[in-house]
């Protein structure tokens, strides 16, 4: 599969649903969506999508183009998703009155794999991405749609307006590399003023970031897109932010991940990846 977000495919876009201005980082909302479509067709064991696959015929043409793209980084993205659902499932086993809010939830379909049928759900994202989500996936009976930015405090406003004392389990999945840590720490610290708030979201340590920057991004045709914050230590990260933040999990990105089926090629950046924990998951507790 050719993932590259180019200029032929924001051509491509403007003719097909005339809408435009997708940046650098939001158009990289493709990304997740062809994984979890590689996945579902091919590694069911790590992912099934329905909605993504139904969407698949939807989307441009030249994003389904076979390329050099390797199962490891097709199969990342599908990981993320697979991590966060089993963190979601988990907290609304927990918390059955609980809310889920997506934070730049770009094309992202949890909704229709981990709705439990009376879960209110909340999808952030700019402007621009959620009018393109919004021809692709049209705002569902339980999940409102938010437009505006992740880092800014009207959505958190918005939810405990509709949910004054509600668990929150707030998502950000493949957004909060492409900030400054300062920015992430100071919505975190802003998330510590609205109750209880649980927050999970993936990261990769120093090293991690490195090769994210030298190959990854560049595999997936974004080497354009400059990548930040990295986390070597969630304690350390609760630090900054300060207040009672508690550590409720950080596991090694693949820790969960059935391997069997896989290409050697893959299994091998998997578990050297883990092994050197390169990349994460991070489960937080915000409190004030």
């Amino acid at each position: 599969m050719n993932i590259q977000i180019n200029y032929r495919i924001h051509q491509n876009l403007n003719r097909r649903i005339t809408m435009s201005k997708l940046g650098i980082v939001e158009d990289t909302l493709f990304v997740p969506m062809l994984g979890r479509i590689y996945a579902s067709e091919h590694c069911q064991q790590i992912l099934f999508d329905q909605k993504a696959l139904e969407l698949k015929e939807k989307l441009p043409s030249s994003l389904l183009k076979a390329g050099r793209q390797s199962q490891y980084t097709l199969l990342a993205s599908a990981v993320r998703s697979s991590n966060m659902d089993r963190t979601v499932q988990a907290f609304l086993e927990r918390s059955p009155d609980g809310v889920i809010v997506q934070l730049g939830c770009g094309l992202e379909t949890a909704y229709y794999r981990c709705d439990n049928g009376h879960t209110h759900w909340y999808a952030v994202d700019l402007p621009h991405v959620m009018e393109y989500r919004r021809k692709l996936l049209p705002e569902p009976e339980r999940e409102t749609y938010l437009a505006g930015d992740a880092f800014a405090e009207d959505w958190i406003r918005q939810v405990r307006a509709d949910v004054p004392n509600a668990p929150i389990l707030v998502t950000a999945g493949g957004l909060f590399h492409y900030f400054e840590e300062a920015k992430v720490v100071c919505l975190l610290q802003t998330l510590q003023q609205y109750g209880e708030i649980t927050l999970v979201f993936d990261t990769v340590n120093k090293s991690g970031m490195a090769m994210m920057r030298k190959k990854y991004m560049k595999q997936l045709g974004h080497a354009d897109a400059q990548m930040f914050f990295y986390v070597d230590s969630a304690t350390e990260l609760t630090k900054k932010i300060g207040g009672k933040v508690k550590v409720l999990a950080e596991e090694p990105y693949y820790y969960h991940i059935p391997r069997n089926g896989l290409k050697l090629s893959t299994k091998i950046s998997m578990t050297v990846s883990d092994a050197l924990r390169m990349v994460k998951m991070i489960q937080l507790k915000l409190l004030k």
